[in-house]
């Protein structure tokens, strides 16, 4: 072994709070709280992983808080002071977790009256002196003041010269080396001068006092021109006038009191002995032991000591709850929601002073989860600007902080409110701290409009997401299935909440919210984060209870930020491609119109469906036509399409006049309209609610309906395009839902076609007509997408241009060649009719509350839905998978600058040097087809089809 010891300290009180905020409400066998400890164990095993496959440590022990009183408290007894008691269903977790690192065979240390950081400077300074090298665990600020502290050469024992060794830190949640560097960019100023920045500044957490007004910016700004706190403090009396030399001359002592509060004592006596560190292979048997007691069978099977006993269950994955097949989604078991006083706008607080913004950090920081809403100007997060933050810690303990507040007149009145700028940066420490879970309601809006600030907030949840995967689909107590905060709060609390148009009004009359008066926004402000707290409490509990952890965990909250960050990419479109394009667009619709006019001879309003349902079923006598409640026919497609399919031409130029009105106002009017003047680029906003099975819509603009097989649709991609020496790269899933349908199914005929390479709708043609030709293979593709479609024998003749008896008989005929779709269509419609949801092979629920309706119509679009709805969420839930994996995947393969920047329908686009494209071409390709594992092995292989250019429609 190398003489160079390496040991590695983990600051083990930070990760017991990230693991409590990053996993739900947990209990093992015997009823006991376990989520912090499952998820503390868990963040244990991959540091050890993560270690052992790279240079890791010769030596590790984990360091934890014996309690909440230190010798601080005995210099300063308000040291502290502000921190709450830890959350009840946490307090018993404490022992569990000392456990559950011994059971790894690891030293757990602690030391009553010293904190964590004392005892792990401590034990850095013995192992430096001693030559060995040492990596801190842990994102605490207060350790940056170790970074790069080496010790001198010194004799030996022997009289060896020893030549000492350094400190570094390790950020295990951002993956990060954290060295001079790192440290010097954070705080302006070298790892041992943190500390005299610490005194200065304060810490509203901790309760040191530091100077009053005095932030991290300026507090660097005076080291640096300075030196340290003595020289700072010394040469107040000569500085320039003003409130800053006012408060260094008259709390000089408290920043020379907050300096000893904030140094660490390096010289504690050590509980148990460097070598004892020394790290061995981890015995099996303390840690089966430990992940059997709590019921921790999915690590069990990692560790590779069996499933456990039955007796070792875990809530981690409940069982589902039964239901009623009568009324199913409101016979389902329900977590009851917790009890909490009724909304009182009149107790909020609207913070115009540093001094409350503070006392409120601490207290957002004491509580270890906040409730956080952004106000801006606008509803585009990449140009709105921001009006003010709102916080809220429990019910009815909220806050709105105005930032941006005032009339546009110039000689409108301010009212009172604290700088943005100082704002911001006393509030980044807690919106970007690992150890504060902050809640959002449609958090990615917060997170874009927050990171323009400089600000990347981190861990969240959403209770816009919570809900989408618990009730996707649902109707609650007679109350709409949507997800928005109004009807959330109206379904979930019986509240009814202040709306915009409440505060802001509307029409001509209307205000920008930043003019609001502060009393007003204040209580619609804080009343949004008040009642997404409140959100919160009822509905995350409800995901172990109701299933919905896996969904929830592994699938939508990770890609929240993913998404979040393509939306601020944005895409390059050429504008004036666009605007030729819509010339060209223009004509030929002037062109359809001249035409129609001539075939139906007079002119009219197109776009107007009454004036069109009489020309056709009136004036021309077409057959077919039907009037609704209004008096009017109807002219949907379906119509439209039936009359072409009859001959009638009028309809058919109808269709194109219409396909071609639409692209030309949804894509080549509006995306020039739609280019941010500040990056040159179109920043499309995705919805993770927008579509009931889980996929992602986009809109303004909406770039989900751009035709895809067409020459126009082809054009209109064209028009973006790639910075220059950059290149766009398109990387398709082939046919997945076909693909999945035969997994599902379980086709054996289809599963071997996908095996092996062959095209799948050729091989339909064979089963179903015997031949393969043009004819027989486009008919076996409309059949294959069509019946998974739930599609009726009605359906299908449209679609084919046959009548119904004929559809019949290829329907009946696809069921016998593929027996097993006929089964999998049978057994989902029974399933949802006696649960109420269909569910996807990662777990994902979609509700059909009319699946059981009297009304045939309803009944049977909910029955034809809830055939594709696993299908289609299933794929849904697999490209989702491997956009949160890309960005790692890519970083670790150094492609840390290719960005993703769309995802439509099955296909993500990226921006790259060309120079990158070899590279990054397998990584790409790697995550998406591997993207189901290891929570799902599909039978079939997932293709992937990957192309590039210089504009999207190249890369096909």
């Amino acid at each position: 072994m190398d003489s160079k010891q390496h040991l590695y300290l983990v600051d083990g009180s930070a990760y017991i709070f990230r693991a409590y905020h990053r996993l739900p409400p947990l209990t093992n066998p015997e009823g006991t709280p376990v989520g912090a400890v499952y998820g503390y164990t868990t963040m244990l095993w991959k540091l050890a992983e993560d270690l052992n496959k790279a240079d890791g440590p010769t030596h590790l022990a984990v360091i934890l808080d014996a309690g909440s009183i230190s010798f601080r408290n005995d210099i300063y007894d308000k040291y502290k002071a502000n921190r709450p008691p830890p959350p009840e269903d946490l307090v018993p977790q404490f022992p569990l977790i000392r456990d559950a690192t011994r059971a790894f065979s690891l030293p757990c240390i602690e030391e009553a009256g010293y904190e964590a950081d004392d005892l792990i400077a401590s034990y850095a300074r013995e192992a430096t002196r001693r030559g060995w090298d040492v990596t801190i665990v842990s994102s605490d600020k207060d350790l940056m003041q170790l970074v790069g502290k080496c010790a001198q050469p010194h004799p030996g024992p022997d009289g060896a010269v020893i030549e000492g060794g350094c400190v570094d830190m390790l950020d295990t949640m951002k993956n990060q080396r954290i060295d001079v560097a790192e440290v010097v960019e954070k705080f302006g100023v070298v790892p041992d001068k943190v500390g005299d920045v610490l005194a200065l500044m304060g810490d509203s957490v901790d309760n040191v006092p530091g100077v009053y007004g005095v932030g991290p910016k300026t507090a660097s700004k005076l080291i640096q021109d300075y030196g340290d706190l003595e020289s700072v403090l010394a040469a107040a009396p000569e500085m320039k006038k003003g409130k800053l030399q006012e408060r260094l001359i008259e709390q000089a002592e408290m920043a020379r009191l907050s300096k000893v509060l904030v140094t660490l004592k390096e010289d504690c006596a050590l509980p148990m002995a460097l070598d004892d560190f020394k790290l061995d292979a981890i015995p099996p048997d303390p840690l089966a032991a430990f992940l059997g007691r709590h019921g921790f069978t999915s690590l069990l099977k990692r560790l590779g000591a069996g499933s456990g006993s039955p007796a070792m269950t875990t809530q981690l994955h409940p069982a589902k709850p039964v239901t009623g097949g009568a009324n199913p989604t409101e016979g389902a078991a329900r977590q009851p929601a917790p009890e909490m006083p009724a909304v009182d706008r009149s107790l909020y607080e609207c913070v115009t002073t540093e001094a409350q913004l503070d006392r409120w950090i601490a207290r957002a920081a004491a509580a270890h989860v906040v409730a956080i809403d952004t106000e801006t100007s606008a509803l585009d997060a990449m140009r709105a600007d921001l009006a003010g933050i709102s916080l809220a810690v429990g019910p009815n303990e909220a806050c709105y902080i105005p930032l941006g507040h005032g009339g546009t007149d110039m000689f409108a009145e301010r009212p009172e409110q604290v700088p943005i700028q100082n704002a911001l940066a006393r509030l980044k420490p807690l919106l970007e701290s690992d150890a504060v879970l902050k809640v959002g309601q449609n958090i990615k809006y917060d997170l874009n409009v927050l990171a323009r600030h400089g600000i990347h907030v981190a861990p969240i949840d959403d209770t816009m997401i919570l809900s989408f995967c618990l009730d996707a689909g649902r109707s609650l107590d007679g109350i709409g299935g949507g997800h928005g905060m109004d009807e959330l709060s109206q379904r979930h609390l019986s509240h009814t909440t202040l709306t915009f148009k409440d505060i802001c009004g509307t029409g001509k009359k209307a205000i920008p919210f930043g003019e609001v008066p502060l009393d007003r926004a204040t209580q619609y402000a804080a009343e949004d984060a008040d009642v997404t707290w409140r959100l919160h409490q009822t509905l995350k509990p409800r995901l172990s209870f109701e299933g919905g952890t896996r969904i929830y965990e592994r699938v939508d909250r990770p890609l929240i930020p993913v998404v979040a960050g393509m939306e601020r990419h944005g895409i390059k479109v050429d504008r004036e491609q666009l605007a030729g394009l819509s010339s060209q667009f223009a004509e030929a619709i002037g062109a359809l119109e001249a035409e129609i006019f001539e075939l139906v001879g007079q002119p009219f309003t197109i776009g107007s469906p009454k004036q069109l349902g009489d020309i056709l079923f009136d004036k021309l006598g077409y057959k077919g036509g039907r009037k609704g409640k209004s008096g009017q026919y109807s002219t949907d497609q379906a119509i439209l399409e039936g009359l072409a399919g009859q001959g009638a031409v009028v309809a058919s130029k109808v269709l194109e006049w219409r396909q071609l009105s639409k692209l030309r106002s949804t894509y080549t009017e509006a995306l020039q309209a739609a280019i941010n003047p500040a990056t040159g680029r179109v920043h499309t906003s995705y919805s993770l609610v927008g579509a009931q099975t889980g996929r992602l819509s986009s809109t303004d603009p909406n770039l989900q309906n751009i035709p895809i097989r067409t020459e126009i649709g082809r054009q209109i991609r064209h028009c973006f395009v790639a910075e220059p020496g950059n290149v766009l790269l398109a990387a398709d899933y082939s046919q997945i839902e076909l693909r999945l349908a035969a997994h599902m199914a379980d086709v054996p005929s289809l599963k071997e076609a996908f095996a092996a390479g062959e095209d799948i709708h050729s091989r339909t043609a064979m089963e179903m007509f015997g031949t393969v030709d043009r004819d027989t293979r486009g008919r076996a593709k409309t059949i294959n997408f069509a019946i998974l479609y739930g599609i009726s024998r009605w359906g299908l003749a449209g679609r084919l241009g046959t009548e119904a008896d004929e559809a019949q008989a290829m329907i009946d005929r696809y069921f016998e060649r593929f027996p097993g779709i006929q089964r999998y269509i049978h057994e989902t419609l029974e399933s949802v009719r006696a649960k109420g949801y269909s569910e996807t092979l990662f777990g994902r629920k979609t509700w059909f509350p009319r699946i059981t309706s009297k009304n045939q119509a309803e009944r049977q679009g909910s029955e034809r839905a809830a055939i594709n709805a696993p299908i289609q969420g299933t794929s849904a839930d697999i490209i989702k998978r491997a956009m949160a994996r890309m960005n790692p995947a890519l970083a670790q393969a150094g492609l840390g600058h290719v960005r993703m920047l769309l995802q439509v329908h099955d296909e993500l686009v990226f921006e790259l040097p060309e120079a990158d494209v070899e590279a990054a071409t397998p990584v790409i390709h790697a995550v998406m087809s591997e993207a189901a594992l290891p929570a799902v092995t599909l039978d079939v292989p997932l293709g992937v089809e990957i192309g590039f250019g210089k504009s999207w429609g190249a890369a096909h």
